[in-house]
């Protein structure tokens, strides 16, 4: 048995302590890819499904290259969303670009699915970011395009 040397206040199996560890545990994650960015460029991905409660979710992941010329792609984070609307899109990805500190003049590229709130060209979240930020190209997710 693994826990069989440990006292009984030292075996870490409480609900809250592995919370906590694992909420530990996202935030380095979180910290060094970002750290791993640094100062470059970046493009956004972005995807939305409905989990098992119908609650809208949206997946949002990084791809750049690191300091030794590798294109990286990572998992930045899930969100849960209140409703789809192009504005309330484009303020959670601001505010994860505020959470991590990433410039949105580093936004090199944009990658959502073909859902007309993303994609529109005058409302959607591409047009709202593109009217921010000039370099940051749209392109259609290949996974999305059959």
């Amino acid at each position: 048995m693994i826990l069989q040397n440990t006292s009984d206040n030292q075996k870490l199996t409480s609900p809250n302590i592995q919370k906590d560890i694992v909420c530990a545990a996202v935030i380095e994650t979180r910290n060094a890819i970002v750290n791993d960015l640094g100062d470059g460029y970046f493009v956004i991905l972005v995807d939305e499904s409905q989990d098992v409660s119908t609650k809208e979710q949206r997946a949002v992941d990084l791809r750049y290259v690191n300091k030794y010329g590798h294109v990286i792609e990572r998992f930045l984070r899930i969100l849960h969303v209140n409703d789809t609307n192009a504005t309330t899109l484009k303020t959670s990805i601001d505010a994860i670009f505020a959470t991590y500190e990433l410039s949105n003049l580093k936004l090199r590229g944009q990658g959502y699915d073909g859902a007309s709130n993303i994609w529109g060209q005058f409302n959607g979240v591409k047009a709202l970011t593109l009217n921010e930020n000039l370099s940051a190209y749209y392109v259609h997710c290949f996974a999305h395009q059959l």
